[in-house]
């Protein structure tokens, strides 16, 4: 038989497939990182909640909002016992508010003392957020 001769100049198969085991987790570390950057736009989110509502006089309903959401919330429609409310007014502006931050809107609506009313809120994106309150 012939003897096969050793090359010096080889590298060891354990120290080749620790080099192919490194190189595969930093492209794939690599690419973790570069797709987190390209969700982060669409991780945005508003997350509106009703804090508090005052039914300040017979035609007129206060309520305080707050955004624990990530992105600005814009309210498209507001209705009071699925009665669309047609003025809402927040210094003119429909933007609800920014995130981590509380604003008070103001909407017309008639109500009675003693009654229950659902509000609901529906944000440019399509969420719906509701509350309850009792006129008093």
């Amino acid at each position: 038989m012939k003897s096969f001769r050793r090359s010096v100049k080889a590298l060891s198969p354990v120290v080749a497939s620790i080099i192919l085991i490194a190189v595969t987790v930093a492209v794939s570390i690599a690419v973790a990182v570069w797709m987190g950057a390209l969700s982060t736009g669409f991780m945005q989110t508003e997350q509106i909640s009703i804090t508090n509502v005052v039914f300040a006089s017979t035609n007129q309903i206060t309520m305080t909002i707050s955004n624990s959401g990530t992105a600005n919330a814009t309210i498209s429609y507001a209705a009071v016992n699925n009665v669309q409310v047609t003025t809402i007014s927040n210094n003119g502006l429909l933007q609800a508010n920014t995130p981590n931050n509380n604003v008070t809107l103001t909407m017309a609506s008639t109500w009675n003392l003693g009654y229950t009313y659902q509000i609901k809120l529906t944000s440019q994106k399509g969420n719906v957020y509701t509350y309850q309150a009792i006129a008093s």
